[in-house]
């Protein structure tokens, strides 16, 4: 099954077949080719949105188009990358890990900014987002790993009996 899929099916499949689909695994086409995907998509978008002069538009930062490319895109982009983290045999719920450091940071850094400066909080906060970093770089680690071999507790092997590698990876 998987081994006739190509690139764009890859890419695709997060978007038509599995759109909020939380259970079962992703192999690493599906997620890589799904992001690669994404990122061409923004790109595309952003170079439309700079030519027709909309591209700060929603909070001095983000174009309409960008804003709901991200919208339309932010529930298959998180069900595929827990999928893709029960490939390796390892609960949705890391995709968490980068966020309470980040969320703490934020939330130290704003009342130290507006208490007027560079005291302790802004500092915690620092400490903080690089924290966030790490955590965002082992939730990278654990994206490029490859599937547990055979079944695991969320189902059984995306690729089937032919292993752990096809063509499109």
């Amino acid at each position: 099954m998987s081994a006739e899929l190509t690139p764009v099916d890859w890419a695709k499949r997060p978007i038509v077949e599995k759109y909020a689909d939380f259970t079962g695994r992703a192999p690493r086409a599906e997620y890589w080719w799904y992001c690669l995907a994404l990122i061409v998509a923004f790109i595309v978008v952003g170079i439309v949105e700079s030519i027709l002069g909309i591209h700060h538009m929603i909070l001095y930062s983000y174009g309409p188009l960008s804003a709901l490319l991200w919208l339309a895109t932010i529930v298959p982009s998180i069900a595929v990358a827990v999928r893709r983290l029960h490939d390796t045999n390892r609960t949705g719920w890391w995709v968490l890990l980068p966020i309470v450091p980040y969320a703490l940071a934020i939330a130290l850094a704003g009342p130290a900014i507006m208490a007027g400066g560079m005291g302790a909080g802004l500092g915690i906060a620092a400490l903080f987002m690089l924290v966030g970093m790490l955590c965002a770089l082992l939730l990278l680690v654990f994206m490029v790993l490859p599937s547990t071999p055979g079944d695991n507790r969320y189902g059984p092997n995306p690729y089937g009996d032919r292993g752990d590698a096809v063509p499109a990876e």
